[in-house]
């Protein structure tokens, strides 16, 4: 009798990635690239607003404080204009919103200047018909005009649920074409495409508790470089299995030996 073992080999050995017929290869090739392009941009998308929290280019763990729990020592207004918002406006621009923001965004110098101001400079991308704070009203640039306390947790659900869903989606069609892999131990296989997942659900964890406790930002870190690994390694070795690998292997499986019948 074959072992449960053996019959795994034989199947590896017959629908392996190198095997698969070319219609699955260029369906499998087709989404690795999209999502490699995908997962570039999003970590280009990271480093433009998160990794600019503090005003510095680059992603630290300041960035990560500032984007959940906020920079309390100034208003939020204050907080997007020294960071992600910093190259948006002239610097003398910058410094009279952030004097009228500390003033409480009074309606007399609304009137006065700052009016046009926003106009010129913000009203572009936060009005009436996008997904940003409205600045055509006085009334939102007040809210905003109070000590910075990060993203809000209505914001937060939101984010949070977009990504649990929609990561999680990438990861398990990844880890589908990854489980075809040949070479790999079961178990190893398992542990790999189980991490992305994991280290999702700590990175989602750990926005919320840096909402709370600012000393989790290294979490958020952590969490990401560690999915970020997990599906990175698997994008490559299922690129490779795809198309360098079979030139490699013979062109047809290697013929499979059948041990002796146990008695």
């Amino acid at each position: 009798m074959k072992s449960y073992y053996t019959q795994l080999r034989i199947d590896e050995l017959k629908y392996g990635l190198p095997w698969l017929p070319l219609s699955l290869k260029m369906l499998f090739t087709g989404y690795l690239l999209a999502i490699g392009l995908g997962l570039l941009v999003a970590g280009a998308q990271i480093m433009l607003t998160h990794g600019m929290a503090d005003g510095k280019f680059g992603l630290s763990v300041d960035d990560i404080v500032y984007s959940y729990y906020g920079n309390r020592e100034g208003t939020t207004i204050e907080a997007k204009l020294n960071g992600t918002m910093k190259d948006k406006a002239p610097p003398e621009i910058r410094i009279e919103l952030i004097k009228w923001a500390r003033k409480g965004a009074p309606q007399k110098d609304w009137d006065n200047g700052i009016h046009q101001k926003i106009q010129d400079h913000c009203v572009l991308c936060h009005n009436q018909s996008s997904f940003l704070p409205d600045f055509t009203k006085l009334e939102t640039l007040q809210s905003l005009a109070k000590a910075d306390t990060g993203e809000s947790v209505a914001k937060l659900t939101a984010v949070s649920h977009i990504h649990l869903f929609g990561i999680s989606f990438i990861f398990m069609l990844m880890g589908l074409i990854f489980v075809f892999s040949i070479g790999i131990p079961q178990w190893l296989k398992a542990v790999i495409v189980m991490i992305p997942f994991l280290f999702l659900i700590l990175d989602i964890l750990s926005w919320w508790l840096t909402k709370y406790f600012p000393g989790f930002a290294w979490v958020t870190i952590i969490g990401g470089f560690g999915y970020t690994f997990a599906s990175t390694a698997m994008w490559c070795i299922s690129l490779y299995q795809l198309w360098i690998l079979p030139k490699i292997l013979t062109k047809s499986p290697p013929p499979y030996t059948p041990p002796a019948e146990e008695s």
